[in-house]
């Protein structure tokens, strides 16, 4: 990311420091670890729609510590998801919940995240490219010091290890970043949002080609819940922001 912001002659040095710290321990310690560590313990496709609830916890936060209403379409959402994560969690099975509670935890940091960056964008002047990049090094750091505490030995760089660094790195991390990004420049935020409803879906399909993990019949109709209830959200925010004659409204962080 600093290569492009360098590249695209955008300004590199930090602003608002101890937000963007403050974003980086919630977005990239707080969900990419705990997200990260879910998929660790549980599997693929189920980690990713829990954690891709983050719309309804924003909703839900908000509501509650900034006293924002939930109105109408709304609640239906919110009751939705909250259907939906029963089915996923099946808390009267009482198996591989430490992983589905992680990975709800990464959906709340992440919603966390978003109102926190949405009070940066209203305060101060910061580079889209450079704020993301400061908080990914600010947010690797307890990242980093996790790893070196609990880590038994030094990993084996072999080609699978180099390579899924690699990946995670570069395309899933910094590639995505800059196209999200570009997409949140050229496009409404619903239509942005709307798209991205599509990754928890497609980690769900890619998890059960590559890795054999097919959803139950509890956890696929709590998947079907998830979408519905994001679905509606964004059609709902669509609607308002059409009515309200706002082209572009103010973004929120992708994952």
């Amino acid at each position: 990311i600093f290569a492009v912001a360098a590249v695209l002659r955008r300004p590199l040095r930090p602003k608002a420091i101890g937000w963007t710290a403050l974003f980086g321990l919630f977005q990239t310690s707080g969900s990419a670890g705990l997200s990260m560590f879910a998929v660790y313990l549980g599997g693929v496709g189920k980690v990713s729609f829990l954690t891709y609830t983050m719309p309804v916890w924003l909703l839900l936060i908000a509501w509650l510590v900034l006293r924002e209403p939930i109105k109408d379409l709304q609640w239906v959402a919110v009751g939705l998801a909250v259907g939906g994560l029963v089915f996923l969690l099946e808390p009267w099975h009482l198996r591989g919940l430490t992983s589905s509670l992680l990975a709800v935890g990464a959906g709340i940091s992440w919603a966390v995240a978003s109102l926190i960056v949405r009070h940066v964008r209203a305060h101060h002047d910061v580079d889209p490219l450079s704020f993301i990049a400061w908080q990914g090094i600010f947010g690797s750091i307890p990242l980093m010091v996790a790893a070196f505490l609990t880590a038994e030995g030094l990993p084996h760089w072999d080609a699978g290890f180099v390579s899924a660094l690699f990946f995670s790195a570069v395309p899933a991390n910094a590639i995505a970043w800059v196209l999200w990004l570009f997409a949140l420049e050229k496009l409404p935020l619903n239509t942005a949002g709307f798209g991205s409803m599509a990754v928890p879906v497609v980690g769900v399909f890619s998890a059960w080609v590559q890795l054999g993990e097919q959803p139950n019949p509890a956890e696929a109709a709590g998947m079907g819940l998830i979408v519905v209830g994001l679905a509606v959200l964004t059609a709902r925010e669509l609607r308002v922001s059409q009515r309200a004659g706002l082209p572009r409204p103010v973004a929120k962080p992708a994952h």
